[in-house]
């Protein structure tokens, strides 16, 4: 009997098991795809994030395929700058941040996984339909793929629940939970290849969600070509959007004409949209956070306990701050129902605020006060519309609620 049963080896599911496999205990995952590739777009990995990563011993291995962002910078949809500031060491942070391609690190995790573990600990082609407890144990119902008529079950101590925002655990514990709340705001997803652009390492935030907005930053190194591959994201309030599916194509068509004028000196926008590799689209959505997330010996993680709206590049990171406080709780109490009570005691009421915040004051809040106070207007300075003050004060406050502040992490 596997002492911890992972169910999903995504970011989070792969993170939890090198940590407890650091740890010394036993654990064993089951993923649903028949085989794990590297598909998705572009993820940042704040330094809250990386502090966990580097204690696993995984920092060099980011670093060779990552980008180390250097910058935020903020635009209106005129190209005129509205405010900058460093990231990560360039910030005096221990830790970097990265930009990473999603299936870049996502390899990363499960090599180190493999190699550290065994390639016998990971099982794919397994589909979690069912959780079952008694006074021993867990019993994990499995299906050969989603839809799978081939069933098997797993015995385990603890079940863990990592298969994402479709989680079929957290379905059988909230069965009347509803579809997710959708935010108003689609999105459009793809990544570029394309020169470097401003320090080559910038995280760019410009325009707003009622006429347009981009977020923009490259994830892998330059080639021989020069061109980096750039991860770009256009946001735009819709009233009408399609169910979630991190995997569904888009059209160029559907949005690019909120960016067609967007003519900049430092890059084309509708040219950089319609070099793209491919497209994906995918709705501004998360579900209202959850009372509790653990039922005896069986818990959540990551987006299956706290799917949140996609801004702020707190998704992955938060999953893997669960995955380091389950470990922590599970060595730090014998009972193994104790160290689950204790994990989502620390954990719930920290991710519900990161949840709710992202509804209403995400760091994009800067664009939308400089849209409102400036009508939507090129402006002559910016100071003449908001003070630096101001736009630190909006930057750090997200920081402490999303829990990587400087004095955070000098914890």
């Amino acid at each position: 009997m596997d002492d911890i049963v992972i169910v999903g080896a995504g970011i989070g599911g792969l993170t939890l098991g090198l940590a407890l496999q650091a740890a010394g205990i036993p654990c064993k995952i089951f993923e649903s795809a028949a085989e794990i590739r590297p598909i998705g777009v572009g993820i940042n990995l704040l330094p809250h994030a990386t502090k966990e990563l580097a204690a696993l011993g995984l920092e060099p291995a980011l670093a060779r395929v990552a980008i180390e962002t250097g910058d935020a910078t903020f635009f209106n949809r005129f190209g005129q700058l509205i405010y900058q500031e460093p990231l990560g060491r360039a910030a005096g942070y221990e830790h970097p941040q990265f930009s990473i391609h999603r299936g870049d690190l996502q390899m990363a995790l499960l090599d180190a996984f493999q190699a550290r573990a065994g390639h016998d600990r990971l099982v794919t082609h397994r589909h979690c339909v069912a959780v079952e407890q008694d006074e021993t144990g867990v019993s994990v119902h499995l299906a050969d793929g989603p839809g799978g008529a081939n069933r098997s079950v797993v015995r385990g101590r603890v079940a863990v629940a990592c298969d994402g925002v479709n989680s079929a655990v957290r379905k059988q514990f909230f069965p009347g939970e509803g579809e997710p709340r959708y935010s108003g705001v689609n999105m459009w997803r793809g990544v570029t290849r394309w020169k470097p652009m401003l320090s080559g390492a910038s995280m760019v935030r410009a325009g707003w969600l009622s006429h347009g907005k981009m977020v923009i930053y490259p994830i892998r190194h330059a080639g021989e070509d020069g061109l980096q591959l750039i991860n770009w994201v256009a946001e735009i309030e819709t009233p009408t959007y399609r169910k979630r599916d991190w995997n569904r194509p888009g059209s160029i068509d559907d949005f690019i004409g909120a960016f067609a004028d967007w003519h900049f000196d430092w890059l084309d926008v509708p040219a950089f949209i319609r070099a793209a590799d491919s497209v994906l689209e995918f709705p501004m959505v998360d579900q209202d956070p959850l009372p509790r997330w653990t039922f005896g010996r069986i818990t959540l993680l990551g987006d299956a306990a706290h799917p949140m709206v996609p801004r702020g590049s707190n998704g992955a990171g938060q999953a893997i701050l669960d995955a380091r406080a389950l470990t922590s709780a599970l060595l730090e109490n014998e009972s193994l129902i104790a160290a689950l009570a204790s994990y989502e005691k620390q954990r719930l009421e920290a991710t519900t605020r990161i949840v709710l915040t992202n509804r209403t004051n995400p760091p994009d809040a800067i664009l939308r006060e400089v849209f409102q106070r400036t009508n939507d207007r090129p402006f002559g300075a910016i100071d003449d519309v908001i003070s630096r003050d101001e736009l630190v004060a909006l930057s750090e406050g997200y920081k402490r609620i999303a829990g990587y502040s400087k004095d955070a992490l000098r914890g």
